[in-house]
């Protein structure tokens, strides 16, 4: 809980009927247990109201859905990323043997043509020892990598690790920082 600190809260503290960590603690829970909209967090959450207790307040129940949608969007991107670095760096105590393997992908059905926005492109770190990635970031464009998977190494404990990439990531400069 307490990498979620870090996320600054700013709704009107008058206002606020559920802590900002109970939510996301609710959020990040759901989602990993398979949520995929805001009702579906909330019907995670009063059917594990008992389990979220052992690690948030929850002193005013669980939020509705349209509540947990306008929490949720009002958070810095930014923020979320670095305190989900933060959690991987101090879950993922690996030794030497542990390889991580970087890799970008292009995720499906993310391109909006009535916008003209192209699809979102993200580099992954993937520790093969604890099968969780550990680290990611998101381009504009898949020519991105080359220059993303640099910012991406920055963050993570790379020293004395196996580092796996595919031809993307075989430039003079990253081989250089691995």
């Amino acid at each position: 809980m307490e990498h979620i600190s870090v996320i600054p809260d700013y709704r009107q503290a008058w206002k606020v009927e559920h802590k900002l960590s109970d939510i996301l603690l609710l959020t990040i829970c759901a989602v990993i247990s398979g949520a995929e909209g805001w009702e579906d967090i909330e019907d995670f959450g009063e059917t594990h109201l008992d389990f979220l207790k052992q690690y948030g307040d929850f002193e005013n129940g669980i939020p509705v859905h349209d509540t947990i949608a306008r929490v949720v969007s009002c958070i810095s991107p930014a923020k979320f990323h670095e305190c989900f670095i933060n959690w991987m760096r101090d879950c993922h105590t690996s030794d030497d043997k542990d390889v991580i393997a970087i890799d970008g992908k292009t995720l499906r059905h993310s391109y909006d043509k009535s916008r003209r926005r192209g699809a979102i492109h993200v580099i992954s770190a993937f520790s093969t020892m604890h099968s969780l990635v550990i680290g990611q970031i998101k381009t504009d464009e898949k020519s991105n990598e080359i220059t993303a998977i640099p910012e991406l190494l920055n963050m993570l404990d790379i020293k004395g690790k196996i580092i796996t990439t595919d031809a993307m990531g075989c430039q003079k400069d990253i081989a250089e920082k691995i």
